[in-house]
């Protein structure tokens, strides 16, 4: 199948790429090896030409997941995976120090069992290390071969300034959706200047914009359980705007899924989507809004449900929040 294609840095990929943390972690329990291997190859089998996986989903799980399922496909899809958060014996750590960023992207290359990842993210700001040196190691993995282009997540316009004046960056990736707007505090106009992909994760706002969030009695250990906006008393009321969304999908033609990965694909020429799914079935329907362009007054109705403050509750918990180097939009709510 043909289609539809976005650039990211060097790279030219499928205009939705698929993530592929949930295969490891993240939402309720993860299928198995075996499911996993099929959904991934499915995906490659369907036309996904951009795999995103970092060594922090499944503690190395994930990647080792796409070095067994997939990587005999090697040529038929851009690899992004990334450094700076890992779990060492154990525990979750965020370390941008040079030997860090060494030390994890060599296990990856490990765990993957390749010799080259093509874009190469630091998962988020370590405030204890300027950026320029952790920028530098990832130059350095460049000119050893063991990178392609070099991409930040959830970094703020300044900070995305300050690592492209050591080398060109070639994606930035930021949650954004209907529902999750920050990157257009700034972030989006600092990649049209500086030519820069926007990679956008949760799309669908975590299943929230995707008819998968009815309450929330979910699953030990799923991510949203302490994520203020996905949890009574705050969850019902933002669930009655969800509705709403599903309404003027479900009248467009659409599932809501597709409504929201329309509407990212229409914000700028150079978003990139990466939703994640464990369903064969969403698979295809996923990537089928690629090639559906939401009308413009579409993608306006979309935005009148969704203005700035939409959603009741912060993003993130707390401790989460202060990884977070993003701009917040005016007046919203964080955690104490």
């Amino acid at each position: 199948m043909t289609l539809p294609t976005r650039t990211i840095g060097p790279f030219t990929v499928s205009a939705i790429g698929l993530g592929c943390m949930n295969l490891s972690h993240a939402y309720g329990v993860p299928p198995s090896a075996e499911d996993g291997t099929r959904l991934l190859n499915a995906a490659l089998d369907l036309g996904y030409t951009l795999l995103d996986t970092a060594a922090l989903y499944g503690g190395g799980e994930n990647e080792r997941l796409i070095g067994r399922a997939v990587m005999h496909r090697r040529a038929e899809f851009t690899l992004s995976s990334k450094c700076v958060l890992d779990l060492v014996d154990g525990k979750r750590i965020l370390d941008a120090t040079p030997a860090a960023i060494t030390r994890t992207l060599d296990g990856a290359l490990g765990r993957l069992g390749t010799d080259h990842i093509d874009l190469y993210y630091m998962h988020r700001l370590d405030r204890k290390v300027p950026i320029e040196e952790s920028v530098g190691a990832l130059v350095r993995a460049k000119e050893a071969g063991k990178i392609g282009a070099i991409g930040l997540s959830e970094m703020s316009a300044e900070t995305i300034r300050r690592a492209h004046a050591v080398h060109p960056i070639g994606a930035v990736q930021s949650e954004y959706s209907p529902a999750v707007r920050n990157p257009e505090v700034a972030v989006l106009d600092t990649c049209a200047e500086l030519d820069i992909a926007l990679v956008a994760f949760s799309p669908v706002a975590r299943g929230l914009l995707a008819g998968a969030v009815h309450d929330d009695s979910y699953a030990e250990g799923d991510i949203r359980r302490p994520m203020p906006r996905f949890v009574e008393p705050l969850l019902s009321q933002n669930l009655k705007t969800v509705a709403d969304f599903d309404a003027l999908a479900a009248q467009a033609g659409l599932t809501p899924a597709q409504l929201a990965l329309g509407w990212v694909l229409a914000q700028r020429p150079f978003t990139v989507p990466i939703p994640g799914t464990t369903s064969l079935a969403h698979l295809a329907e996923n990537l089928a809004a690629a090639e559906r362009p939401l009308a413009a007054d579409l993608v306006a109705a979309v935005d009148r449900l969704f203005p700035a403050g939409a959603l009741k509750g912060a993003r993130y918990p707390a401790a989460m929040q202060a990884q977070i180097d993003t701009e917040t939009l005016p007046g919203e709510e964080l955690a104490a």
